[in-house]
């Protein structure tokens, strides 16, 4: 159940990264750059829960309140909030260019 969950996580996370990819080709500033890195860290949140139910990895003690895996995911997640919400305000505050 936990793998599904992970995987169904993977869809909206995996679009989210991929426009953020292709809005940071076309427009490379620091707004698209901070969504990108935003995106990034996204991924890593669905790829650790992956490997969590999974169970790859082992010594890395998926699921533990102190282990590496939870504060990886934990400050995957911290970053992917921030810096994806910074980038899109940023990006919202200039103005529109003629394309």
């Amino acid at each position: 159940m936990a793998l599904l969950k992970a995987l169904m996580a993977l869809i909206p996370a995996g679009l989210l990264f991929l426009g953020s990819i292709l809005l940071f080709v076309k427009q490379k500033t620091l707004p698209t750059l901070l969504q990108l890195v935003g995106g990034a860290s996204l991924m890593t949140v669905v790829v650790t829960h992956v490997c969590e139910a999974l169970n790859l990895f082992p010594r890395m003690h998926w699921g533990r309140a102190d282990s590496v895996g939870h504060y990886l995911d934990l400050w995957s997640a911290v970053l992917a909030v921030t810096l994806f919400s910074i980038g899109y305000f940023l990006g919202s505050l200039r103005k529109p260019q003629d394309s």
